[in-house]
Order: structure tokens, then C-alpha cells, then sequence
């Protein structure tokens, strides 16, 4: 099987590519720095620098993968915001979350959703619980709180375009990462190997929607 994660220098992202490498799978994962890359070098897969929140560094990403078929696509990358609505965010700090978060997300789904459809395969987009609009309870992460609403819109949207290809959001659930901190309930292990099998069962069952990391669909968006 052909594996694309899109933003796998550590945390989630890096845990994708060592269970699907364990698995005897190809990775192709990307990296925006030196020691990102070398990692996944170290590890097997084959990499690739980008920087998902600079639109010239993902335009060429379709060239690069021409003529594969790519069975599961992961946009992994993410930045947090620790924010609330008691202040207005700065241009900078909102720049930075939502060209991250979905500009990137944006960008890379003409990208590479052909090459997904050419295997029929799935691309999941990792987004969060926080982005649910229905039972609100603080404004803690404002900013990440839009921009992965914002995300799960891109994902329901852009499945219109590539019928063949399941695009699905999926939350990881509060996982012990850097973003996540020590107090989170799952390990990345555990939320990556959830997912992983939530992406087999979901593949042309769940096209657009909004999932959990266990599989099942969220009640409100």
C-alpha cells in the first residue's frame, strides 16, 4: 500500500509513518526542516521537504507524485492556538494558524486527491473535537477552534470534486503529544492505530464527513 502524510516530522504525523511502515507499507512523508527529513530517512520512509503553509513549497507537490496511486493521504499538520475571544488575535498569530491549518489543507487537495482517486484510496485530514460548533464550553484556542471548523468545511466541500476518493476530517481525540500535553488521555500509539483502522472501515462509507478517531461520525459539526 502507498501511504502520503503530509506533515510528519513528529507527533502524530511521525506515528503514522512508523505503524505504516511497520505494517511492510511505502511511505512517501514530508518535513519542512533537516531533521525532520532525517528521521524519516532513518526510518525507511522516503521523504520529501515541504512547508504546507507556504503555497509555493506544495505546488509542485502533484508533479512529485505523478503517476502514483495513493491509497491512504494523511494531512497531519497542525499548529495550535492558546487563545480566547476576551482579545482579538494578532494578524501574525492568525496568519501563522489558519495558513497552517487549512491554506495548506487547501492547497494540497488539488494536489493530491487525483493521485487518491486513482486508487480509490482514502484522504483524512486530521482536525479536532474543538472544532464542533454544538456545545461550545469556552473559547480556549479561538483561532484553532476556526481554523479547523474551517477545515472540516474544505474536506465536506471538496469531496464533490474527487468521487472516487473518500475525504474525511478526523478528530485524534486528546492525545499525549507536544500540542496535546502529558495530562491527554490516549498516547499517540493508541490514537494512531485507532485511526489507521477507523480509515480501513471508513473508506466509501464516510465521504465528507466528520469522524471521531475511533470511527464513529460526530453528531454535530
Amino acid at each position: 500500500m502507498n501511504v502520503l502524510i503530509l506533515g510528519a516530522s513528529r507527533g502524530i504525523g511521525l506515528e503514522f509513518a512508523r505503524q505504516y511502515l511497520e505494517a511492510g507499507d511505502r511511505v512517501i512523508a514530508t518535513a519542512r526542516d533537516a531533521d525532520g527529513i532525517a528521521r524519516l530517512q532513518e526510518m525507511g520512509a522516503q521523504p520529501i521537504k515541504l512547508d504546507v503553509a507556504n503555497p509555493s513549497s506544495v505546488s509542485g507537490l502533484s508533479w512529485l507524485l505523478d503517476g502514483e496511486k495513493i491509497d491512504v493521504a494523511l494531512y497531519v499538520a497542525g499548529v495550535f492556538s492558546d487563545d480566547a475571544a476576551t482579545s482579538p488575535p494578532t494578524q501574525e498569530a492568525f496568519d501563522r494558524v489558519l495558513h497552517t491549518n487549512v491554506l495548506g489543507a487547501m492547497q494540497a487537495i488539488p494536489q493530491v486527491a487525483p493521485w487518491v482517486e486513482e486508487a480509490g484510496g482514502v484522504f483524512a485530514f486530521i482536525t479536532s473535537g474543538m472544532a464542533q460548533i454544538g456545545g461550545v464550553e469556552s473559547s480556549r484556542g479561538w483561532t484553532y477552534r476556526v481554523s479547523k471548523a474551517a477545515l472540516n468545511m474544505a474536506v465536506a466541500a471538496a469531496q464533490n470534486d474527487y468521487p472516487r476518493a473518500t475525504l474525511l476530517a478526523i478528530s485524534p481525540g486528546w492525545v499525549q503529544t507536544d500540542m496535546g500535553g502529558a495530562s491527554a488521555t490516549l498516547t499517540v500509539e493508541a490514537s494512531v492505530s485507532a485511526m489507521r483502522k477507523a480509515l480501513v472501515a471508513a473508506k466509501g462509507k464516510h465521504q465528507g464527513q466528520f469522524l471521531n478517531y475511533d470511527g464513529t461520525p460526530f453528531s454535530s459539526w
